[in-house]
């Protein structure tokens, strides 16, 4: 899920967007800063802020890298979004998809 986030590191703010988010935590895209896995940096999502640690960094462009954070301060709902809801429809999606397929539990008929 694409969502703008403020990241500051050492008192500079870059905006940056998430690819993927999850409740501990997110792959961050769009960010051009020098970084190194363990740094610690601040997210903001709307008025919630809260700190990450940089697990992994990937170059994905000449100048962009995705980054993987995760929480040091978990908070609840922190990108806005209810991930239990989200969760619950990718798993109905995909039991779905696997009836369709015709792999999966058999079911008695």
């Amino acid at each position: 899920m694409v969502l703008p986030v403020k990241v500051s590191i050492d008192r500079t703010t870059h905006l940056a967007h998430t690819v993927d988010i999850t409740a501990a935590g997110a792959r961050l895209g769009g960010l051009r800063a020098q970084l190194q896995a363990g740094m610690t940096v601040e997210l903001q999502r709307g008025s919630r802020k809260a700190r990450f640690q940089i697990k992994w960094i990937q170059r994905v462009g000449t100048n962009e890298t995705h980054v993987g954070v995760e929480s040091l301060e978990p908070q609840e709902k922190f990108w806005g979004v209810d991930l239990c809801d989200r969760d619950r429809d990718s798993k109905k999606d995909m039991d779905a998809l696997m009836k369709l397929l015709g792999v999966g539990p058999k079911t008695a008929e």
